[in-house]
């Protein structure tokens, strides 16, 4: 997971009541995520304010339960968009433009104003913000970050910012040995760009050998009780747990000087994490999910998916065992022309206990994921669409049930005669980035019978997390509900199908949203529940089960605004602070041991 030499940074607020924020820096000129190749760069992660980031920011906000919003990820796309169009609107006054100061200026300000929002619905801007500086050191299109990062070091000062460098330290099969010269290199590297690592977080398969931790202090110039290792373990919530008994909230605690005077730090509290990495490892009763998809080549592809299916599965406790089906396998087409493929899938598919069918786009494998969803409506065996897993379970019924035999997406077949799935209205065809229907919408359950509304707790709206381009055909509507078909949630308007359901079957339910997206550890998301429950023999339990049933009410901003849209929150200057001059970013203030040099 980190295996490379990143850098993490850590910025403290000595005024603040949140816990952490967390931003993420990322070096390639795309403004966002959003037009990126699942099999290039994983999945899209959609934020509740339609952010399309990296999918980091999903780990951050699975692993600490927090909402990030788009500003939180960083992009060299979007810096010299801020600063080209400062320089049209004339901000710069005739200077020229130049990387120093002008986009090194620009990261910092970034960083300032996003560090103090708040994420975790208190008020007050975060203890620390957490910033992942992504790609490897020497990288060309990291410099400016690196050199940002270099200044704004200087500039907040001792006591306030904390570099933590992720490595490496690979064993060669033919010597067997743990080597550390790809981390003296890279530490090297980094110190020739102008900063110098606190802590180190060392990367391997194995625990380090002692005279590994020594060399490594002696040649990085690090303590070694700030040299933290992150070896493989058996389920990624025992991370938490290792980073305690390495003490490395001492070590951050102490370079960010948030210690208290004589008081000993207190210990983190990880009994949940303790008892759900427990629990995990003990899970012995298999329950098998057939993910059948365009992506599977690449897990990262559909990384929420499978962690909530993950969170699902430990949830009713079973072993999840994920089988990857190539939709295109499953297609009669393959039959002729890769046969022991074909094979292989429809085995896959038919020894499974569950079905799920993924978000996706375009029309490869299509086919072959409305087969699969025919198989699990015919055999009675669970399934779970999401957004485009939705769409084809439409036009499979339609085409199936209704004897549309042409039922089709305009996405695929444009000149279809029974368009069960159309583009909506609202959508632009001619600009592809942030033109979807993204982000945090409401649904409206129409029935509290339905299981759905049975597992979200029997509320009458939920909010999840959007990403499509195309909408079930509300003109077919009708026709599809008479036919046996039940539309048991919809959008505000009533016109956009936001959830399906066929009432006869065990389980069969479809997702316009992403619900994987707000899966918790700690909190399942609740269709993934659904879905794991019916697979295992466990449903009719789990919707028996008394559950804390969500508010409908929508949820409070977490900052105030100034009526533009534009996030308003100030904090109190920093104590003992050298500032010259107030800085140029949100906060209204200096730093403790700063040198407030920013001009």
């Amino acid at each position: 997971m980190l295996g490379g030499h990143y850098s993490f940074l850590l910025i403290s607020h000595p005024c603040s009541s949140a816990v952490t924020a967390h931003l993420h820096a990322d070096p390639y000129l795309n403004t966002d995520a959003g037009t990126m190749s699942p099999f290039e760069h994983g999945e899209v992660y959609v934020l509740d304010d339609g952010g399309e980031v990296d999918l980091d920011l999903g780990n951050y906000e699975r692993f600490l339960d927090i909402k990030l919003t788009r500003d939180h990820n960083i992009t060299t796309g979007k810096v010299y968009q801020a600063v080209i169009d400062k320089e049209r609107r004339g901000d710069y006054l005739g200077k020229t433009v130049q990387v120093v100061p002008h986009i090194t200026d620009e990261i910092q300000d970034w960083i300032e104003r996003v560090a103090i929002k708040p994420v975790d619905g208190k008020e007050g801007p975060p203890d620390v913000c957490v910033i992942e500086l992504g790609g490897t050191i020497g990288d060309i299109e990291s410099m400016p970050f690196i050199e940002a990062l270099g200044q704004f070091s200087y500039r907040v000062g001792p006591g306030n910012f904390c570099l933590v460098h992720v490595s490496l330290v690979p064993v060669l099969n033919v010597v067997g040995e743990q080597k550390t010269k790809p981390t003296q290199h890279s530490v090297r590297g980094l110190r020739g760009l102008g900063l110098a690592p606190d802590i180190l977080a060392c990367r391997s398969t194995e625990p380090l050998e002692e005279h590994v931790t020594t060399k490594l202090s002696q040649f990085c110039n690090v303590p070694i009780s700030s040299i933290v290792n992150l070896h493989d373990v058996t389920n990624i919530w025992h991370i938490p747990l290792l980073l305690r008994d390495q003490k490395a909230h001492e070590a951050i605690l102490k370079v960010l000087d948030l210690q208290l005077v004589g008081k000993v730090p207190r210990e983190p509290k990880l009994a949940e994490w303790t008892e759900r990495a427990s629990k995990f490892d003990k899970l012995k009763t298999p329950v098998k999910i057939a993910m059948v998809g365009k992506y599977t080549g690449l897990s990262d592809s559909y990384l929420s998916v499978l962690k909530a299916l993950l969170h699902a599965s430990v949830a009713m406790e079973r072993k999840l065992v994920l089988e990857w089906v190539p939709s295109c396998d499953l297609e009669n087409s393959a039959a002729k022309e890769t046969p022991e493929a074909h094979q292989k899938a429809w085995k896959l598919l038919k020894g499974a206990d569950g079905v799920l069918v993924p978000g996706g786009f375009g029309d490869r494998g299509v086919e072959g994921k409305i087969l699969a969803a025919t198989y699990a409506r015919e055999k009675n065996v669970p399934y779970l669409g999401i957004c485009l897993g939705m769409q084809v379970a439409v036009i499979e019924f339609a085409r199936s049930v209704m004897k549309l035999g042409g039922a089709n997406s305009t996405e695929f077949d444009p000149a279809t005669a029974s368009p069960c799935v159309i583009f909506m209205p609202e959508g632009s065809k001619t600009q592809m980035g942030a033109t979807m229907r993204l982000g945090s919408r409401r649904t409206h359950f129409l029935a509290n019978n339905c299981k759905s509304a049975k597992l979200y707790g029997n509320a009458t709206s939920i909010d999840e997390r959007h990403r499509h381009r195309y909408e079930v055909n509300p003109e077919m509507v009708p026709l599809l509900e008479k036919a046996g078909l039940s539309f048991v949630g919809k959008d505000e308007s009533g016109r956009r199908m936001e959830i399906i359901e066929l009432p006869n079957h065990v389980f069969f339910i479809g997702a316009q949203f992403h619900p994987e997206f707000k899966s918790r550890p700690g909190k399942p998301s609740p269709l993934f529940l659904g879905l794991i429950a019916a697979a295992s023999g466990q449903l009719d339990l789990l919707l028996k089960r008394s559950c804390s049933v969500i508010s409908s009410k929508p949820t409070p901003p977490r900052y105030s605004t100034n009526g533009t849209g534009t996030a308003v929150l100030t904090i109190k200057p920093y104590p003992n602070g050298h500032a010259k001059k107030a800085l140029t970013s949100l906060v209204n203030g200096c730093y403790a041991n700063g040198n407030g040099i920013h001009i």
